[in-house]
């Protein structure tokens, strides 16, 4: 049998060697399809929405519109095989990608309240597929206001097909953020990631690196947070070498 331990390794150099993956929620018009364009560059936008418009004179990113369930898998297969193609990803939405899987399950099926339990394993298969490719990953998603079943109040969460998914869909992240409309000390409307969850808002920062709000600035977060990872990575490397 082979020797695993020649794979043990800082949990620090895994995160670095599958990019960091971040699940933005928020309300119609937020901006969560421009928030994409502020991640670290190459950057590649999955479209499942078709709303392209906000960011239609932007020449910097690339854009693919999904269609179809065979789309989502098709483009998945490309990126996982060839990883430094593009340095961001972003898929957008994946509210709209459950509903695409929906329908073509639903299509499928003469039950269509079956539908619904494939739809689950369906979408979080993608989801991880996604999430664990070899670059940084964005995830966009709608908003709903849910039931959090733990606390028994109600929350702004991802919006997700059924009942069950937008309980789920939070815990396959180390980030989730609520993209938000706030003014300013100026009385300005300004845009920012909430990245603590509240009594309101299901968000958070695994990192431990962001402050509560955050600028909508994609690019800075993750320097953000890769810079707290060289730093404990640093540490842990000092530790170990005191102890030899």
């Amino acid at each position: 049998m082979a020797d695993i331990t020649s794979r043990f390794v800082a949990p620090g150099e895994l995160v670095k060697e599958q990019g960091i993956c971040l699940l933005v929620y928020g309300a119609a018009g937020s901006g969560k399809t421009v928030l994409c364009t502020t991640a670290p560059s190459p950057t590649l936008i999955l479209s499942a929405e078709g709303g392209l418009l906000s960011i239609r004179d932007n020449t910097d990113v690339k854009a693919l519109e999904l269609r179809s369930v065979a789309d989502i898998k098709e483009a998945y297969e490309t990126l996982y095989d060839n990883p430094n193609a593009f340095r961001t990803v972003c898929l957008d939405s994946i509210s709209e990608v459950s509903e695409v899987v929906l329908a073509n399950e639903k299509a499928k099926t003469k039950d269509p309240r079956a539908a619904y339990g494939t739809v689950i394993d369906e979408v979080m298969g993608l989801l991880r597929a996604f999430r664990d490719l070899p670059m940084d990953v964005i995830m966009t998603a709608k908003i709903e206001r849910v039931r959090d079943e733990g606390q028994g109040t109600m929350l702004y969460m991802p919006s997700m097909v059924g009942r069950q998914l937008p309980q789920a869909i939070p815990y396959l992240f180390d980030e989730v953020f609520a993209l938000r409309i706030v003014e300013d000390d100026d009385g300005n409307a300004e845009r920012v990631l909430q990245t603590a969850k509240d009594w309101q808002y299901e968000a958070k920062d695994r990192s431990g690196a962001l402050n509560t709000l955050e600028p909508a600035n994609v690019a800075s977060i993750f320097a953000k947070i890769r810079g707290k990872i060289n730093k404990t990575k640093t540490s842990s490397e000092a530790i170990s070498n005191d102890k030899t």
